[in-house]
């Protein structure tokens, strides 16, 4: 591996990795949650600095750790080995399945577009298909090449993005008066809160992805907390004055029963056109969402083989081009196959969200560990104070609890994930001591 990536290719990289579907779908569901206008935006608010409290943490964790895959590396340094390869085995089965998820409804919206007499599941099918595989052959030509269509796909989504908030300088709508808006969940302000922060928290995540490309990135120590900061703000800033966006032009009652907003919003700017303009702006939001993880997924099953827990083959890359085929075949042939194996959005964010909230408080909570044995001493970069991840790391419980609350039955799936990921662990290690 050698380094080519800069500071702008790895803000750019945590800027798609975060901006996927999600803000363009999870509003009306936490507007649902909140029952009011005020705790709709604070949620968002608070949101946005708890995340940006991860952020820190892993601007500190990819600076003292700057390695390939460093997702992994982490896991396998602080914890067991089984731990590691469970833990990383469920997060590549987790983010095919998002992958899958994200490329569906961009699909669904571009559909629409192509054929808005009645959107018809070949098409659908023709659309992700197509996609994933123009993405795939983009990463299989090279990193600098993958990068660059990232760039582009970053720098229209922001632009876009920046669209939508211009939503604030329209004239408020006048209230229907028949729509009912949801009260909160009696007293209990912290379920609530908790029951918010799971689809806001979703569509925050994915910064952590950066510290993936440690040994790719020029000055990694200096590189990696910059660019993760970066990306965090600017997503932070676009985010919350969206949601404001939404909530002015629409009114908070049609926020709550849009579940998609964006497409309201987008008739409320450009009249007629809007919803066609929405669906393509959604869909290349996908499609640089798609191709980040086509960009650090490969990185993760390189970690892996690099200490044994897959075979030597998933480290193989092309000096020249820094690709890793096979990895990169791998996971585009698992996003295909959990394609053809989706539930419902609703359905899988309770999946996705038990995993990853999981997931990230035990990585979050490597930066302890790192200190601890002197890992990275004199980094550039370190949180300013340790109650920073403590914050994190609590809220992210305290969201893994709510899932479990509101849907034990995935949760007990998402367990039984992380189970076959400790079997195939244990039949390895036992089969190589055997030999």
């Amino acid at each position: 591996m050698k380094a080519q990536l800069k500071t702008f290719d790895v803000a750019m990289l945590g800027v798609s990795m975060v901006i996927g579907v999600g803000i363009f779908r999870t509003p009306a569901m936490v507007a649902s949650k909140a029952g009011s206008v005020e705790l709709f935006l604070a949620a968002w608010v608070v949101g946005a600095l708890i995340s940006y409290c991860g952020a820190l943490t892993f601007a500190e964790i990819g600076s003292r750790y700057p390695v390939v895959g460093a997702f992994y590396k982490i896991f396998s340094y602080c914890y067991h080995p089984s731990a590691a390869f469970s833990l990383n085995w469920s997060l590549i089965i987790m983010n095919a399945s998002s992958s899958a998820t994200v490329a569906l409804i961009g699909a669904e919206y571009l559909a629409s577009v192509l054929d808005p007499t009645g959107v018809q599941k070949e098409l659908i099918q023709i659309i992700v298909v197509s996609t994933l595989t123009i993405l795939y052959t983009a990463n299989v030509i090279g990193i600098r090449a993958g990068a660059t269509l990232q760039n582009v796909l970053s720098v229209v989504k922001i632009v876009l993005v920046l669209f939508f908030c211009a939503g604030i300088f329209l004239s408020a709508p006048e209230s229907s008066g028949n729509v009912a808006v949801p009260q909160p969940m009696g007293s209990n302000t912290v379920a609530l809160f908790f029951a918010a922060m799971v689809p806001i928290f979703f569509s925050y995540g994915g910064y952590q992805n950066a510290i993936n490309f440690g040994r790719d990135t020029h000055n990694a120590v200096k590189t990696m907390p910059r660019a993760i900061l970066i990306s965090m703000v600017i997503v932070m800033v676009l985010y919350v004055t969206l949601n404001v966006s939404y909530v002015h032009a629409l009114g908070f009652e049609n926020c709550v029963n849009s579940p998609l907003i964006a497409s309201a919003l987008g008739e409320r700017l450009l009249g007629s056109i809007g919803r066609n303009f929405t669906a393509v702006v959604i869909f290349l939001s996908v499609a640089g969402f798609l191709n980040s993880t086509f960009m650090f997924n490969p990185r993760l099953m390189y970690a892996m083989a690099e200490e044994g827990m897959l075979p030597s083959m998933f480290m193989r890359t092309n000096s020249k081009i820094q690709v890793q085929t096979f990895s990169l075949t791998v996971f585009f042939a698992l996003v295909l196959i959990a394609f053809y194996s989706l539930g419902s959005f609703d359905q899988l964010l309770r999946y996705v969200m038990f995993n990853d909230t999981l997931i990230l408080a035990l990585a979050a909570s490597c930066i302890f560990i790192l200190r601890k044995r002197g890992v990275g001493e004199g980094a550039v970069y370190s949180v300013p104070s340790l109650v920073i991840p403590i914050i994190f790391i609590c809220t992210l419980l305290g969201m893994t609890m709510s899932v479990v609350s509101e849907d034990p039955i995935r949760s007990l799936a998402a367990i039984g994930v992380f189970a076959v990921g400790f079997v195939l662990w244990w039949v390895r290690t036992t089969l190589v001591k055997n030999t």
